[in-house]
């Protein structure tokens, strides 16, 4: 059997490349970082003909070899540094056929570097539709290449593809074109030099501001040095080899692309008109997102109604058929409801990427943030910076990562300041359980108050965000401007593969982050609340048992009462009391206050602390709703969760920072733990202010 060969996946972005990979790779896939940095790595594997399987690493997208971010220096890096062990065999360059003049312009630049290269185009299904004819010999003998025509959505030209991959040792390495005659006598002098390396990628170690990790550092060194020309000159020389590029770029597609510009137009132009109208825009965006967070309730009760059960039964089960003791109370009170206040909660989360998912795939996403631009530069944010904001609705993580793409350094600042108010998925657990207890089931013109009520919550975190982004760029005195470009993909009926791939692998790092964390927290809890260092918790029978009011309670009514007193007694209890003087005036007691303490180590944890503490000691069979419903506040003998304490809590998780991952990520990315502190100390200053008036206010 041969060996494992490295195929690289480039491209700019919107060309499809993502469905390739998905095409090729299928679920055989994983998701990580590069080393050292904070930008998305995918890889995964494909069976190729004849046993032959691919190594394939899904590049960032990119729109040239001339960097201007770090996910373009990720590509660079990687095919200037043949030491590393995810150097190509083959470069598979897609392309699709409505833009393809401009996805040329990478390509030929990667075929200087002498790799082995497949020009694929892409969306080949949109040819007639377009008014595009490709004639694929013409094109592969002045591309000095093979070329795959597919279609993912149609499942077609993949197998050739394939085909083509394993045969890569056929492609030509020829250059499509000489661009050393911009300057000759510059170049020449360069070979002169260095006479044993390629002359293209000696041009790209001068021209930009890479890392090569493990390349020889004294043979850069010597290259960089050989800079007989002023920035200004070789930038000058950059624009004249991408003019160059363009040159024998047209030249070929006027030998083998035809183009009826009357049927290109068409749909597209008259539905960006009303998409990205000044008025009907922000409506049709404002509808969306209603009916979204309409389609979350009403389409996932069923679900969510089922696991709660299951959950309930799991724990019932566990106590009844296991022996009592330390274990059966660890599993059915610790971590069986720990782990089922989250997994209640995937439905909703699942659908909520579904729909995301299903606006980035039919190009509607680039709409809304071209849309946003208008309100942004008012709050002196760059148009780009709606990018973070709202990827942030799925996590702020990677969507702090994602403002690496905003050049100008204050800019980005503030955008990974602000990018925490937005609502993420981790909130998502808070908000649900929270409103379900506190909102009426009722509806308004067909409209449920508790899917309004989650929507002004996505409202107010992005709204809070920009406002936050204004005052910030008053304090740190933003004088710079930058140029906003968003480019606008053509509309496409999403594809059901990417979809699913995309729900299921963000549902699925989701729940699995959560669970490791939970699964942790749950049997800390379980067992801070099993234990007590005092008398009190070691004497509670006797203590309630003994106590004249409790004389006349029933058995079930007593066993209750010694639960409660020796969860109050315990550790977690006495550490709740403590923190309990701090949290009463915004309308919590020690138990909501544990939670909120725990849920630091990640938002969504808040349900699952909650779940374990009421778990402790509790014989009797329900769902955590039901639990928080029935709490009494022992002060005041109203239910725990109110519509005032409801609210306040609301408040407090919308404006909160509440996620050390989020900070970890924040501290990074500004190279500084000054940030993130001010980061964190200012929202929960906000947090806890908004929420004690708003409970203050309610009660």
């Amino acid at each position: 059997m041969s060996k494992q060969i490295n195929v690289a996946l480039i491209g700019n972005p919107n060309t499809g490349k993502t469905s390739v990979f998905n095409a090729l790779t299928g679920l055989n896939q994983k998701v990580g970082n590069y080393p050292g940095i904070t930008v998305e790595k995918k890889q995964g594997i494909c069976k190729l003909p004849r046993g032959v399987k691919a190594h394939i690493i899904d590049l960032p997208g990119t729109y040239s070899l001339n960097a201007s971010s770090l996910d373009e220096n990720v590509v660079i890096e990687l095919l200037l540094n043949k030491k590393d062990k995810d150097f190509p065999e083959v470069a598979v360059v897609v392309t699709e056929v409505e833009n393809l003049k401009r996805n040329l312009l990478l390509f030929t630049q990667i075929k200087d570097l002498e790799i082995p290269s497949i020009l694929v185009i892409n969306m080949s299904d949109r040819l007639s539709h377009s008014g595009i004819s490709l004639d694929i010999p013409a094109l592969e003998k002045a591309f000095n290449t093979k070329i795959a025509l597919i279609s993912t959505r149609k499942n077609q030209g993949i197998d050739e593809l394939k085909t083509l991959i394993s045969n890569y040792k056929e492609l030509s390495k020829e250059p499509c074109l000489d661009a050393t005659t911009i300057d000759a006598e510059y170049f020449n002098n360069l070979k002169a030099a260095f006479p044993n390396q390629l002359l293209y990628k000696l041009w790209l170690v001068i021209t930009q501001d890479v890392n090569f990790g493990k390349t020889d550092r004294k043979e850069i060194e010597a290259v960089t040095k050989f800079k007989t020309k002023t920035k200004t000159d070789l930038k000058r020389l950059q624009q004249k080899e991408t003019i160059k590029r363009y040159q024998f770029i047209n030249n070929a597609l006027k030998q083998g692309q035809t183009i009826d510009h009357e049927k290109a137009k068409g749909f597209r132009y008259k539905l960006d008109r009303v998409l990205t109208h000044k008025v009907w825009g922000y409506a049709i965006f404002f509808l969306i997102l209603l009916t979204i967070f309409q389609a979350i309730y009403d389409w996932a009760s069923v679900p969510m109604d089922m696991i709660d059960e299951a959950f309930a039964f799991l724990s019932e089960w566990t106590k009844s058929s296991l022996p009592s003791g330390a274990f059966t109370d660890l599993l059915a009170e610790g971590l069986i409801p720990g782990l089922g206040g989250i997994v209640i909660f995937i439905p909703q989360i699942a659908f909520l990427f579904l729909f995301i998912s299903i606006l980035e795939e039919s190009g509607y996403m680039s709409r809304v943030v071209f849309l946003m631009d208008r309100i942004m530069r008012r709050f002196g944010l760059s148009g780009k910076s709606v990018v973070p904001l709202i990827s942030g609705t799925a996590c702020a993580i990677p969507a702090v990562m994602a403002a690496r793409n905003i050049e100008n350094w204050k800019e980005r600042l503030i955008t990974i300041l602000v990018t925490p108010f937005t609502t993420c998925s981790a909130r998502l657990p808070v908000y649900l359980i929270i409103i379900a207890l506190v909102i009426p089931d009722e509806r308004f013109m067909g409209l449920s108050y508790q899917a309004l009520t989650l929507m002004f919550l996505y409202l107010l975190g992005f709204g809070t965000a920009i406002f936050s982004a204004y005052i910030l760029d008053r304090i740190l005195k933003i004088k710079t401007k930058s140029f906003f470009v968003v480019e606008m993909p053509n509309y496409k009926l999403p594809l059901f593969k990417n979809v699913a791939i995309t729900v299921l692998e963000k549902t699925k790092s989701f729940v699995f982050g959560a669970g490791k964390i939970i699964l942790a927290i749950s049997i800390i809890l379980w067992f801070l609340a099993s234990y007590g260092p005092s008398d009190e918790f070691n004497n509670a029978e006797s203590i309630v048992t003994e106590a004249s009011e409790n004389k006349n309670l029933s058995q079930d009514e007593l066993d209750q009462k010694i639960a409660s007193y020796k969860l109050e007694h315990s550790f977690i209890g006495i550490v709740g009391h403590a923190i309990e003087p701090a949290i009463e005036p915004l309308g919590y007691d020690w138990k909501t206050g544990i939670a909120i303490v725990s849920s630091f180590a990640a938002r969504e944890v808040f349900v699952g602390t909650l779940a374990t503490i009421y778990s402790v000691g509790n014989d009797e069979v329900e769902s955590i709703k039901d639990r928080m419903a029935a709490e009494i506040n022992p002060k005041t003998g109203n239910a725990m969760f109110n519509l005032a304490s409801g609210i306040s809590l609301l408040l407090f998780y919308a404006f909160a920072m509440q996620c050390m991952s989020t900070l970890a990520i924040v501290k990074r990315e500004t190279n500084s733990w000054k940030w993130p502190t001010y980061q964190l100390v200012i929202m929960t200053i906000i947090a806890y202010t908004t929420a004690l008036i708003a409970f203050q206010l309610l009660k």
